[in-house]
């Protein structure tokens, strides 16, 4: 059976969701949303996580996430077992709550972290589940803009950063940022996904490729991810390999080179 590839290293940052078993709901109350948020906590205070952004849907859950130890796999075993425990005692109930694996995608924060964040957080509004995303209280969105507490587990600084370094102007701006995208058709940054696993630009995609390739003990045949990725040319290598037939500059040239790229290459 083909296993997805699970990059994993000190410092990297994930956009983990994962569903309920044929779609059916993970969270019936209240009670069960605070339940889960307290293993967020003891995913940060046993494990080193560090929770940038979480939203709660009634049948699956987003975060993203970063992992400074390199954890992820005994971070999400360690949530979605203890709250699959917890949900199954509960109910009197047995078996899977949620379906299959987690996905997890490798995001380059510099690039992707503003429009990730501000997608996560309007999941609720784009489900009509409320009338603005400040009303939605099951996300870190109201943690953003100053209209709820901070819990010592939720990590608001990095983004809040890219906006302003006083804090207030920061949570002005990123609400700014987010609502300004209400009832407009904006970007779906994970249309940009790689491999079903990263979600970054080339240069990045290439590094932890490489980094990845030098590690020992994976079987690329298995790994669908590391099969795409060995046999796919980088856009750079797709132009030089053009540019040495047709020249460097001329409309066939950039056209022949684009059609390449998105037949063979990284470019979706």
């Amino acid at each position: 059976m083909a296993r997805p590839l699970r990059v994993q290293f000190p410092g990297a940052f994930y956009h983990v969701t994962s569903r309920g078993n044929e779609r059916k709901p993970i969270f019936r109350n209240d009670r069960d949303r605070q339940k889960f948020l307290s293993y967020l906590e003891s995913a940060y205070e046993r494990y080193g996580a560090r929770i940038h952004i979480y939203c709660l849907m009634e049948n699956h859950y987003h975060l993203l996430l970063e992992t400074p130890r390199g954890n992820l796999s005994q971070i999400l075993h360690h949530v979605n077992g203890a709250y699959t425990t917890y949900y199954n005692v509960k109910r009197r109930r047995s078996g899977h709550l949620f379906q299959g694996r987690y996905r997890a995608l490798l995001v380059e924060m510099e690039s992707y972290g503003q429009e990730l964040s501000r997608y996560i957080h309007l999941n609720p509004f784009r489900a009509a589940l409320v009338e603005a995303p400040e009303d939605y209280p099951w996300s870190s969105y109201r943690v953003y803009i100053g209209l709820k507490r901070k819990p010592s587990w939720l990590e608001t600084r990095l983004i809040l950063s890219y906006f302003s370094s006083q804090e207030r102007v920061a949570q002005r701006k990123y609400r700014e940022f987010v609502e300004g995208a209400v009832g407009i058709p904006i970007r779906n940054p994970l249309e940009a996904v790689y491999a079903s696993t990263f979600l970054g630009g080339e240069k990045f995609i290439n590094r932890i490729w490489k980094e990845k390739k030098g590690q020992g003990g994976q079987d690329s045949r298995n790994i669908p991810a590391l099969k795409f990725l060995a046999e796919k040319p980088t856009l750079s290598e797709i132009r030089e390999a053009v540019e040495k037939v047709l020249g460097s500059s001329g409309r066939l040239s950039r056209k022949f080179g684009l059609y390449l790229s998105r037949q063979n290459g990284d470019l979706d």
